[in-house]
């Protein structure tokens, strides 16, 4: 007999399930919570469906779960409610399944400085805890995105190019970053989810080139791809469509606002990293698409949360797929593959 066509209702219980085991993933793998904790999920009406899994997850490990729901009229940008900011510096841990990103606010900053260990998923749908970048094997990806240690210290000079066009050079300011792995598991850290990539902080006044984003910008998917010519670490001109219009706005906005001495370093590129998740693809979500395996993304503006000089108050990004990434005599990714090698 022919098999029976999959039903809505089956397709739906499929996806219940699989964003459960996900759920799961995060709670016992990431931020690997323990009976005794103290939990709240903050979740929103357009996130609601992962808020609700990550309640589930949570719950069959602690009994001692809130779930929380954000108004709908939250804005980006915005604190969240006094009620939703108090509870989260009295937890040990806090899952942000929002629209909007709360990772800047005061509220959070509070709960961080109280020794809350924080998940922030801005702008997570189904699909992503689903079958996209949630779903890799953290564990995994942490052994080896530490295994890439000997290989980073004591090398700076970097070279990016693309088969679109980016052909990028710039020496590092200070040590890679190592840590966006997923695993959260200390007091008072930080992690976004999906994680993992490695990011490093460019020497002010050393990247030269030409950066090609043919991936996403801001969380977008490109139509065109948006290029930027680089001059002693600053974007001097831009082409591309309604996003390079973006971009120069922007910068024209924040040259007027800053401090004399930081008109010309609006542009500065403030931070460079490649994607190590091997279940993320481009989506027009920012978080998922930075960590895409084999590709590379890049920040321009305010780079003074990696330690640099230039705070203009912005920062803009864009991912480039399947890039090339050398360190010296090191391939670290090779057209869009990760090798970590060598030469």
């Amino acid at each position: 007999m022919p098999e029976e066509p999959e039903t809505t209702e089956d397709a739906s219980d499929e996806l219940s399930e699989a964003m459960l085991t996900a759920a799961r993933s995060v709670v016992r793998t990431c931020m690997q919570i323990r009976p005794s904790e103290h939990v709240l999920v903050v979740t929103d009406p357009e996130t609601s469906e992962v808020g609700r899994a990550l309640y589930e997850a949570t719950a069959e490990v602690t009994d001692r779960i809130l779930l929380m729901m954000m108004p709908p009229s939250h804005k980006k940008g915005m604190e969240p409610p006094s009620p939703v900011a108090e509870l989260m510096r009295q937890q040990d841990v806090v899952l942000l399944a929002t629209k909007t990103s709360l990772t800047h606010t005061r509220a959070r900053r509070n709960a961080t400085r109280e020794n809350v260990r924080i998940a922030s998923m801005p702008g997570i749908t189904t699909d992503i805890l689903s079958k996209g970048g949630m779903t890799a094997d953290y564990g995994a990806m942490k052994k080896e995105i530490s295994g890439l240690n000997p290989l980073l210290r004591k090398r700076t000079g970097v070279v990016v190019k693309s088969a679109a066009g980016t052909n990028l050079s710039f020496r590092t300011g200070a040590r890679w970053v190592l840590e966006d792995s997923g695993i959260c598991n200390r007091p008072g850290q930080i992690t976004n989810l999906p994680a993992g990539k490695v990011f490093v902080l460019p020497k002010e006044g050393s990247a030269n080139g030409k950066i090609v984003i043919d991936g996403s910008w801001e969380g977008r998917r490109l139509e065109e791809p948006l290029t930027l010519l680089v001059e002693d670490g600053v974007v001097i001109g831009t082409s591309g469509g309604e996003e390079s219009e973006d971009v120069t706005r922007e910068m024209d906005q924040a040259r007027g606002r800053v401090r004399s001495s930081l008109i010309e370093k609006v542009g500065t590129i403030a931070e460079f990293g490649f994607g190590m998740n091997p279940r993320s693809h481009i989506s027009g979500n920012q978080i998922e698409d930075q960590v895409v395996r084999g590709s590379a993304y890049i920040a321009i503006g305010d780079n003074t949360a990696l330690g640099g000089s230039t705070g203009v108050g912005f920062q803009l990004r864009g991912v480039m797929s399947k890039a090339s990434v050398e360190l010296e005599d090191v391939d670290l990714v090779v057209d869009g593959k990760v090798t970590a090698r060598k030469r």
